[in-house]
């Protein structure tokens, strides 16, 4: 038998599987429908793989590390219109926008691609990978090495607080704790400000992730609470 006849053979039973198949899911009552759909899952679930890439090392991951285990399912082959890594002409006008901003586009999430790719990567493991795949697409950024500090251009804790925080919690809107709440701010600040920041980040009660300010970094986030902190006339470290 020919290869290509071969193939022909093997469609066409695919086919007739899939349409037999069909016919009888069709024929089941719902109950039967559900379970059966219930037992075929765990082999007919397709998925993006690197929605997680694990707990980050000692020092963090190298860009090329984050890059394999999360960003290479869509940047390689250009899945949802992600540029491809490699391909100078789509990079050219994202790396003229320079490595802080692509940074926080990355980290806010676009387009299709969720925040920080939909993994659990840290504002320097972010960095990294971004100048990773800019590099690798014509750009000539600094690497910044595993474990190495990142220079930026941060917001202090009082323009963020301006921005964003005072909003609610100068008036208590939507059940903010106020300035004026000592005791309600006191309780928080017993958690540290990795605890409080935490909160933030993930989002608490009314109040969004990371405030509803998605550019903001992690480093900003502290900022702003230390800020806040020293308002209300609690201490924190």
């Amino acid at each position: 038998m020919s290869r290509k006849h071969f193939v022909s053979v093997v469609l066409t039973g695919v086919m007739a599987l899939s349409t037999t198949f069909a016919i009888g899911m069709a024929s089941q009552p719902k109950g039967d429908e559900e379970a059966t759909l219930a037992r075929i899952k765990p082999l007919a679930r397709v998925e993006v793989a690197g929605g997680k890439a694990g707990a980050p090392a000692a020092g963090g991951r190298s860009g090329e590390e984050l890059y394999k285990a999360v960003c290479m399912a869509c940047h390689d082959a250009g899945v949802a219109g992600a540029p491809k890594i490699g391909d100078k002409a789509a990079w050219t006008a994202r790396i003229g926008v320079g490595l802080d901003v692509l940074v926080k586009s990355a980290r806010a999430g676009k387009n299709a691609m969720p925040p920080k790719g939909g993994s659990d990567a840290s504002d320097e493991e972010l960095t990294r990978v971004v100048a990773y795949m800019a590099n690798k697409s014509g750009a000539n950024f600094k690497l910044p090495a595993a474990g190495e500090k990142i220079a930026s251009n941060e917001r202090s804790g009082e323009q963020i607080a301006q921005a964003v925080c005072l909003k609610c919690h100068e008036t208590g809107e939507k059940g903010a704790p106020k300035i004026s709440d000592k005791a309600a701010w006191t309780q928080r600040a017993s958690k540290g400000i990795d605890g409080m920041a935490q909160s933030v980040i993930r989002g608490h009660g009314n109040m969004p992730a990371r405030g509803g300010l998605t550019d903001v970094s992690d480093a900003e986030l502290k900022n702003a609470i230390a800020f806040l902190v020293k308002q209300v006339g609690s201490d924190i470290k």
